[in-house]
């Protein structure tokens, strides 16, 4: 998906800054330091915290994990889908228990997770349960068709086992 749904904030491109990554960097870190270390999102009456460290050039680990994608914590690269969309992630925390997402939880690498998606299944954000709050993890684009659907049968089977 290439256009926000309507009801999401406009995307954050990099031409509107000219291609200046410094400038899109202070941009885009301006709308997640907004929604998330100056106010906190509610998700169901539960704390929402931030994982902050290990600061990276004066920004939160949280933020880095929302804007770039790699597997090694060292070297993980910005990924412009993800910065393009940083203003959509507090919104689809907010509207968890409305029509306009669909959440879950999962179980990944051993922790509790809580997925949250649009109703497609093409952007999906990720916050760690910790019991008594919960991190806001990471955010990212869901591009293959197959891993769309295999969100759709993980939701569908979590929603099948609360109705039984």
């Amino acid at each position: 998906m290439d256009e926000s749904p309507s009801w999401l904030p406009s995307l954050i491109i990099l031409e509107l800054y000219d291609g200046d990554w410094e400038q899109y960097l202070a941009a885009i870190y301006a709308v997640f330091r907004r929604d998330f270390v100056l106010s906190r999102p509610n998700f169901a009456g539960r704390r929402l915290g931030l994982k902050r460290l290990p600061l990276e050039g004066g920004k939160e680990a949280t933020f880095w994990h929302f804007i770039s994608e790699g597997k090694d914590e060292e070297t993980r690269l910005p990924d412009l889908r993800r910065c393009e969309r940083i203003a959509w992630i507090r919104p689809m925390i907010e509207a968890v228990g409305t029509v306009k997402v669909l959440a879950w939880p999962a179980a990944r690498k051993n922790e509790k997770r809580i997925q949250v998606c649009l109703l497609d299944f093409s952007y999906m954000v990720v916050l760690a349960d910790r019991g008594d709050y919960l991190l806001p993890w990471t955010a990212f684009m869901i591009d293959h068709e197959y891993r769309r659907q295999a969100l759709k049968r993980e939701y569908e089977a979590y929603m099948a086992s609360q109705k039984s």
